[in-house]
């Protein structure tokens, strides 16, 4: 018998050991103490664990972005929700973080790592090739275009919008310059499992690519502002697929500059996007979703795609795969179950579904999704719902689960959350811009309250 304490990984990166806030209001974290487990009793009365069944982790939302690439829209940013995450003052160092991130799982040594979405941020080629390498492990060019950085934050950009680092406080003069330079990724030791997001599969999360989406981003042009039409679909939040086709009709749709091409940054089908995320985790299935089932551990984990492929950014189950989740809930067996979708069931088309079927089945523990950036444990019937804070936004985290017997022979889920490295220069830095962000996670609140981070979920 194993005895366990809940507490793995190295102080460096659990929560449970060190976290970061912001002690005296100045906008900058600080080490501080670790923050304890919540006992969460709403499904069954405590005990002690005593056997580990599983032990596994999760990161969701890194948003490997390209951010020289003429296809993103950052100035609709500044126009406020739905559009609040088309800027991030923190966005060049997106693989700097994931592979910080990389470097705390290792050392958690997890037996698997499950990979919930939006891994990329745009359905670029070079986005994709550049988090499957930091994955993978080696060298990696996150660059693009001409050598060296080219955007929206250069020092030159009268725009007073944007954060500039070489200018703007707090000011990292060759901030930028530093991100674009090729760097070694230590690669994820454990094996890992994909979970497709939107982000992953459309252009800005929303739409399906079109001959026209990508000559604007293997091309020479940068939107910069958009013309009286195109500013009145914005206002009317109208980006459908239709209404973008007829905006693009005649070109770029407002005034623009003239930037490096690249053609490593087209645009992916979602056959292309599953193909490469199959081949480099081992992992994923076949067919034309990324459905399948996995074992970690005592754990039987399955994935279930629920990423539109017409556009859309809400999620969708289809009323095939009810059938295929039914058939593998079955061959689980009596192995405990947790279900991981990118998309929470909650609001996703189908989901209620999807969430009847787990309600009848006593094995499921939880159901796990990224997509929302926010940290979120709610019981229900005799499982758990848990959605994880991203890596793109404030607070940065991936979450640890461990699957144990306690002393009364039942099951308690224990979860903590994740820091990437501290000591990673680039990424601490990102670290710091992300609680800034005005428009970011600190003042959305997606880090959660304690109940939603460390905490024993009790199982009955």
């Amino acid at each position: 018998m194993l005895l366990v304490t809940g507490c793995s990984g190295p102080p460096a990166s659990s929560t449970l050991h060190a976290t970061f806030r912001d002690r005296n209001g100045d906008g900058v974290l600080e080490r501080a103490g670790g923050e304890p487990f919540v006992d969460r009793t709403e499904l069954a009365p405590a005990s002690k664990p005593v056997e580990r069944l599983a032990l596994f982790a999760q990161l969701t939302d890194a948003h490997v972005v390209d951010e020289e690439s003429p296809a993103r829209l950052e100035l609709l940013d500044r126009r406020g929700a739905p559009f609040t995450s088309a800027f991030r003052p923190q966005e060049a160092l997106s693989g700097h973080v994931l592979d910080a991130m990389v470097r705390s799982l290792d050392a958690l040594h997890p037996q698997a790592v499950i990979e919930t979405g939006d891994l990329i941020d745009n359905d670029q080629l070079n986005e994709l090739d550049e988090a499957l390498a930091i994955l993978r492990g080696g060298r990696v060019d996150p660059n693009s275009g001409a050598p060296g950085y080219e955007g929206v934050q250069s020092a030159s950009n009268p725009d007073p919008y944007y954060y500039r680092p070489d200018v703007d406080p707090p000011r990292h003069p060759g901030l930028l310059a530093q991100a674009e330079r090729p760097f070694d990724a230590v690669g994820l030791k454990a094996p890992w499992y994909p979970v497709v997001g939107n982000h992953d599969l459309l252009v800005q999360g929303n739409l399906a690519p079109t001959a026209e989406t990508n000559a604007i981003a293997t091309g020479d042009r940068k939107l910069l502002t958009l013309s009286p039409a195109a500013l009145q679909a914005v206002r009317g939040l109208r980006l459908s697929q239709a209404t973008v086709a007829q905006l693009l009709r005649f070109g770029l749709p407002g005034s623009s500059e003239k930037v490096a091409p690249d053609p490593r940054r087209r645009e992916l089908s979602p056959a292309q996007v599953l193909a490469k995320l199959r081949h480099a985790s081992g992992n994923g299935g076949s067919g034309p979703l990324l459905d399948y089932a996995f074992d970690v551990g005592a754990v039987r984990g399955i994935v279930l795609d629920t990423i539109r492929r017409n556009g859309g950014s809400s999620g969708l189950v289809r009323p095939s795969q009810l059938g295929w989740l039914a058939t593998e809930l079955r061959a689980a067996g009596t192995k405990p179950v947790v279900l991981f979708t990118h998309s929470p069931l909650t609001s996703a088309t189908g989901g209620q579904q999807v969430l009847a079927l787990l309600d009848r089945d006593p094995r499921v523990v939880a159901a796990v999704h990224g997509d929302t950036h926010r940290n979120e444990i709610t019981p229900r019937g005799h499982y758990w719902l848990i959605g994880t804070s991203s890596l793109a936004d404030y607070p940065q985290q991936a979450r640890a689960f461990e699957l144990d017997r306690t002393a009364n022979g039942k099951l308690v889920l224990q979860t903590w959350m994740i820091d990437h490295d501290p000591s990673d220069e680039l990424a601490e830095i990102s670290r710091q811009l992300s609680y800034l962000d005005f428009q970011g996670g600190r003042v959305q609140g997606f880090a959660g309250t304690p109940r939603d981070r460390n905490a024993r979920l009790y199982l009955p």
